[in-house]
């Protein structure tokens, strides 16, 4: 046995740390083991290898965290610097236990299998470290099992090398109790230190390899039983105790340092990790791509940067950065860190390479230096980029082309066709588009119906044209087209038909429209209409406009005759505009008088429109353009105020008849506007006569119908205006509610010299009779004409007979000379006077 008293070859000693025990006490070695621990034992030197044991178990999972985390052959370096703190550990453990017992048996160490423990507990234990960190989930466990050999086999190893004057005798089942304690608690330790970072998970890691240590090691020495043989001698290369206890002081000492250095790195990681920690969160709160790497590995990279490459971020760990973005943007990076640069790389499973912009910059951390790489995804900046580049070039409600890409793409054919090459000889053509009564579509149906009035005539329109031809919005309804290369210029008239056709043909399956929207268009030519962009745009327009005076839905080539009627009306157009703020409208009154008996039953309000700068204008010149223009709407509505603002101070139940254009009728608040001015103006609702025509009632049947039937709720009587000319429908007269009808005054003007015009007003006077409607006539003249409708009973009459338009308070001296009118026969040269004094 280790220590005790040799007597003679039969004598036997217990096991290890036991006293001498003769032969016939051998059966009774196991029992006393705890005895001879105590009492034959330096206890300071037990405590003193739990101690070590503990600080090198410590170290060893504080150092194998550290080799986890570092990276290429570093990680290497680590794993033997904890492999040689962990295996002297254990080998030092080992030896001052065995040192702990004094004997008077001489004893000593083989110096071979002393170094060779040693060596094989560095070896084993840095093979099982470094399985341990594998990836694998099972690794902690196998490479513990490893250590746990390593264990094993230094101890047996080290025992082998204690010499005495004597053999030892060796029972297997305490040998076998001993491995499988060692190889499970190495197992559980490496699983337990490295589940997490924690400081708990290092202190279970280091006590469960503290107890696989020690518990091998005592476990095993219960097998061993020393049969002492004075015949035996030491070998002549022992080492004697004392001089192992130096060797294993300086073994202690090592690990001592090693585990305040082990403390340190862990203090160390510990902050490294916390900042880590920090700049990972900052990291993944940016918007950025980010990457941090060491010496070209990536050690961390955030949720932006994993999403912007579709790999998860554990995966990005380890790789090269060349591997993420590519050798060229790495190589800039280090050649011209701080400065951003834009590139292009490839996503996984990215058939495009995407935009990014780069930029590095190096960052101090505890443990050294880093590269920290940002990457921007700019596709959204360059899809934003392209879409302001084509809102700055294009329209966004149709997608044509704008005025200024319009403005740019015409001066560059002008350059072109000036400067002759494949256009010498050869036309261009500008084409000036609008959409004929835009304005009311917009006001009768809403911005909505408008908006998909545009787009239908840029599909239709574009679809017409050939390569090399543009269609722009100008802006609202203004459209233009752009032909270059004609070899004549009646192709441009072509290409306005084409275009006329195709939008009429798509309009007349649109029943809300059809009927109210169509297209005109102006034609100018280079170089006959214009040399430069200005010329050209002007004289189209001029031809635009043009083509609305002659009937609209046509086209007209420019004629220079054409330019002072656009100015013109242009003109009209801004006057209009200030016309009632600049009072220059008035109203005059005809007189309406029962035909039977002559009696005065009302008068029409009339517009008139007395210009600072052209004097009186005619309605039928300026009425046209205000309805073109959208200012019917105000004028319309300063009329309906003024006349029914006059009839109040009329006495009696006199009417006031009012003339409604189509736009007003359409608007969906004309109803409620007449409602308004009734209740400011304190007018009887049945003292007030609307007249539409035919033409407001077709352009939209259930709309005008709607509008009707709100006026009629209100009181109010509506007369229809024109008859006998124009439509008039039978269908109308019955599925609208009117009250009157209004023979045009081109039929009475020819009752008495035409039959076919008596025909006519015979029917007319004869419809309304049977459909108990009165009938005024209009335009009446001559006695001549006043007799037929008076033998016809027509039951109302208007005109030149009975009375001219006049201001309201010049009507009652017309009403004083009426009997007389009425009595005394007019003849033609009177009329001819009235009319004249009226206009």
């Amino acid at each position: 046995m280790i220590g005790g008293i040799i007597t003679d070859s039969t004598d036997r000693y217990a096991p290890n740390f036991l006293r001498f025990v003769p032969n016939d006490e051998k059966h009774n070695a196991m029992h006393h083991a705890y005895t001879y621990l105590v009492h034959e034992h330096d206890l300071r030197l037990v405590a003193l290898a739990a101690l070590v044991c503990c600080l090198a178990s410590l170290t060893a999972i504080s150092l194998l965290r550290h080799a986890q985390n570092a990276l290429g052959s570093a990680q290497g370096v680590w794993l033997w610097i904890t492999a040689l703190t962990t295996g002297s550990g254990i080998w030092a453990t080992h030896f001052i236990a065995m040192l702990a017992y004094a004997p008077t048996l001489s004893s000593g160490y083989s110096l071979i299998l002393t170094g060779a423990s040693l060596f094989i507990a560095i070896v084993l234990t840095r093979v099982g470290l470094a399985v341990s960190i594998a990836t694998d989930r099972y690794a902690p466990w196998l490479g513990g099992t490893v250590i746990g050999c390593g264990i094993a086999v230094m101890h047996y190893v080290g025992v082998a090398a204690y010499k005495v004057p004597g053999h030892i005798d060796w029972t297997l089942w305490p040998i076998l109790i001993s491995i499988i304690l060692g190889l499970g608690l190495s197992a559980a330790a490496l699983r337990v230190g490295l589940s997490n970072s924690s400081t708990r998970s290092t202190i279970q890691g280091a006590l469960l390899l503290t107890a696989a240590i020690c518990g091998l090691h005592f476990t095993s020495m219960l097998a061993a039983t020393i049969v002492s043989d004075p015949q035996e001698h030491l070998p002549p290369l022992a080492i004697s105790p004392q001089k192992l206890a130096t060797f294993v002081s300086i073994g202690a000492f090592t690990i001592l340092l090693l585990a305040i250095g082990g403390l340190t790195l862990s203090i160390r990681d510990r902050q490294a990790k916390r900042e880590f920690e920090r700049m990972r969160g900052l990291t993944n709160a940016a918007f950025e791509g980010l990457m941090v790497c060491k010496d070209d590995v990536i050690v961390t990279a955030n949720l932006s940067l994993a999403t912007l490459f579709g790999i998860e971020e554990h995966a990005l760990i380890g790789k090269r950065a060349f591997e993420i973005l590519s050798n060229d943007i790495t190589r800039r990076l280090k050649d011209e860190p701080n400065l951003p640069f834009e590139s292009e790389v490839r996503i996984v499973g990215g058939k495009k390479a995407i935009p990014v912009e780069v930029i590095s910059r190096q960052i101090e951390l505890p443990d050294g230096q880093y590269t920290a790489i940002a990457v921007r995804d700019l596709r959204a900046r360059k899809s934003a980029e392209q879409d302001i580049h084509f809102l700055a070039h294009h329209d966004l409600l149709t997608g044509l082309a704008n005025r200024a890409t319009f403005n740019a793409e015409l001066d560059r054919l002008v350059t072109l066709h000036r400067s002759g090459g494949k256009f010498s000889k050869q036309h261009l053509a500008v084409l000036c588009l609008d959409l004929d009564r835009f304005k009311e579509i917009n006001d009768i149906f809403g911005h909505a119906t408008g908006d998909e009035l545009l787009q239908t005539f840029a599909r239709c329109a574009k679809a017409t044209l050939r390569e090399g031809q543009m269609l722009a919005r100008l802006g609202g309804d203004e459209f233009a087209i752009l032909a270059p290369g004609l070899s004549d210029p009646e192709h441009a008239g072509r290409i306005a038909k084409n275009v006329l056709t195709a939008l009429a043909t798509e309009l007349n399956d649109n029943s809300l429209v059809k009927g109210l929207a169509s297209t005109s268009i102006g034609i100018s030519i280079f170089p006959t209409d214009g040399e430069d962009r200005a010329a050209l745009m002007n004289h189209a327009d001029a031809a635009l406009y043009c083509a609305k005076a002659e009937g609209r839905a046509t086209y007209r080539f420019y004629k220079p005759t054409m330019g002072d009627e656009v100015r013109n009306r242009r003109l009209i157009e801004h006057e209009l505009r200030y016309a009632i703020s600049n009072n220059e409208f008035s109203l005059v009154f005809q007189p309406q008088v029962r035909t039977t008996d002559q009696k005065l039953t009302g008068f029409e309000a009339l517009l008139r429109w007395d210009s600072t700068t052209r004097g009186l204008v005619s309605p039928a010149l300026f009425i046209p353009i205000a309805e073109e223009c959208g200012v019917i709407l105000q004028i319309g509505e300063w009329v309906l105020r003024q006349a029914c603002s006059e009839a109040t101070t009329w006495p009696g139940d006199l009417t006031v008849a009012v003339n409604v254009s189509a736009i007003q009728l359409h608007n969906p608040g004309f109803a409620q506007l007449v409602r308004d001015v009734l209740l400011e103006t304190g007018l009887p609702a049945q003292q007030l006569e609307l007249e539409i025509t035919e033409t407001a009632l077709i352009r939209d049947l259930e709309r005008a119908l709607s509008s009707l039937r709100k006026l009629k709720e209100l009181g109010v009587h509506i007369a229809m205006d024109d008859f006998g000319t124009g439509y008039s429908s039978l269908s109308n007269l019955r599925s609208f509610p009117f009250d009157k009808i209004k023979i045009d005054a081109s039929l009475v003007h020819s009752v008495d010299k035409s039959e076919q015009a008596a025909a006519i007003v015979r029917a007319v006077l004869g419809l309304g009779r049977g459909l108990n409607l009165p009938v005024l006539a209009e335009g009446v003249e001559t006695v001549d004409e006043f007799d037929f409708l008076n033998k016809e009973a027509c039951d109302e009459i208007q005109g030149y007979y009975i009375g001219k338009p006049l201001p309201i308070n010049q009507q009652s001296h017309m009403m004083d000379e009426l009997s007389h009118m009425m009595t005394t026969e007019t003849s033609e040269a009177e009329i001819s006077a009235l009319k004249q004094a009226s206009s």
